[in-house]
């Protein structure tokens, strides 16, 4: 297994995924829940005994069935598995997908011999079609568990992804997986996203939870495709607590690594989703310091990844840095263009002036150009104003998008 160890704590396992904890097993089958697509599209996740759960979810006001049943369950207690479908979203299908939902924990809760309540339900893929039940419960069946089925579950909740999403990180006795997917829907709403998080370190729920939110916050809130958000968003963190241990709190000593590995995961597998973006053929990385909070950092970041003008331009390699500027002044952010320096910045660390101190610079268009060809674009914003700084991932728009997303029902 390929790792990174960073900060000489945190060892970074590459090939990792939620099955690296102790207690975690996955596996997925193939069952056709679109007809045209030839992939593993269902999955499950299990741990051996029942865990502590956190989660966030979609701001979209029309949530998909699967979801509203998987809030229920989080909410009712322990959860200990996951079963999850690509193809299909359960969404905007009325009381059948609300029954079709409660029927994929079922038949997962019998195959394990848990209670439905413990199984979290997750579904992506159209909108307003009604899943296969009768193939879908044949293949839940089907589904061998192992400690090495990690890859299989990422790969079984891919829709438009072109590969898997997953990473684990290790930092003394225990260890933190997570798998992705999601590639279009994109958006700084908590993103169009299935997102699982498995640990074996004992961590109590209240700092679970507390750690989620602030390390969603920072990876998946910051990152933007295409500025759509689906029914079906979530983030599930599970922790068993088989590494043994004191419970983790937000008082304990080893609060802080949790939150760092917590963090490193879900901000590796958010830019991980960018990278793979619809028809992308940039990643633009929007760094924002000086600005008067951590809040107005973040608003004016994910502005400028979101901003249509700001991807077009940096697809067509224009430094039009205009756009940029435009994009921090629609931010809500607190903005001073006379205290306000935005530059490009190069692969070798160069940096191109373009505006400061309320005008434009004198530069080099050739060497402002040749800071866009790389497949990561840096965009660098001080605002002149505080301490705050925050960065944001985001995608360029390409016709390949247009074209993907013209043809996807059909």
């Amino acid at each position: 297994m390929e790792t990174v160890t960073l900060n000489d704590k945190l060892e970074i396992l590459l090939d990792g995924s939620v099955t690296t904890p102790r207690g975690f097993t996955a596996g997925a089958v193939h069952v056709g829940v679109r007809t045209d697509w030839d992939k593993l599209d269902v999955g499950i996740v299990a741990s051996e005994v029942p865990c502590v759960a956190a989660a966030t979810y979609t701001r979209n006001r029309v949530p998909g069935a699967s979801l509203v049943v998987s809030k229920q369950h989080i909410a009712a207690g322990p959860v200990q598995a996951v079963v999850a479908n690509a193809g299909c979203a359960n969404a905007a299908t009325g009381k059948q997908g609300m029954g079709d939902a409660a029927e994929m924990c079922r038949l997962t809760a019998k195959k394990l011999g848990i209670d439905s309540e413990a199984v979290v339900v997750a579904s992506t893929g159209v909108i307003g079609a009604y899943l296969p039940m009768g193939r879908i419960g044949l293949g839940i069946e089907k589904i061998e568990l192992s400690a090495d089925g990690g890859l299989d579950f990422a790969k079984a909740i891919m829709t438009t992804d072109t590969r898997p999403k997953h990473i684990a990180v290790r930092h003394g006795g225990w260890s933190i997986g997570g798998v992705v997917k999601g590639v279009g829907m994109i958006h700084p709403n908590m993103a169009t996203m299935l997102c699982f998080v498995t640990t074996d370190a004992a961590v109590a729920q209240p700092f679970l939870q507390a750690s989620l939110k602030e390390a969603v916050d920072s990876s998946f809130n910051m990152i933007d495709v295409d500025s759509d958000t689906s029914p079906d968003d979530i983030a599930l963190v599970m922790a068993n607590g088989l590494a043994g241990g004191d419970e983790l709190h937000e008082l304990h000593v080893g609060a802080g690594a949790f939150a760092a590995g917590l963090k490193h995961v879900c901000t590796h597998l958010a830019k991980a989703m960018v990278a793979d973006a619809e028809g992308a053929s940039k990643v633009i990385q929007a760094t924002v310091t000086g600005a008067a909070s951590l809040g107005d950092a973040r608003l004016a970041a994910r502005e400028i990844i979101r901003s249509v003008g700001v991807k077009t331009a940096i697809y067509g390699l224009d430094p039009n840095w205009g756009r940029i500027l435009s994009a921090i002044g629609n931010s809500e952010a607190a903005v001073d263009e006379y205290r306000t320096k935005l530059s490009f910045l190069g692969p070798d660390g160069s940096e191109v002036c373009v505006f400061r101190d309320g005008a434009p610079m004198s530069y080099d268009a050739a060497k402002a150009k040749a800071c866009l060809e790389p497949r990561d674009v840096m965009i660098r914003v001080d605002m002149g104003l505080g301490e705050g700084a925050a960065t944001a991932w985001g995608s360029d728009l390409t016709e390949e998008f247009v074209r993907l997303n013209s043809v996807y029902t059909t």
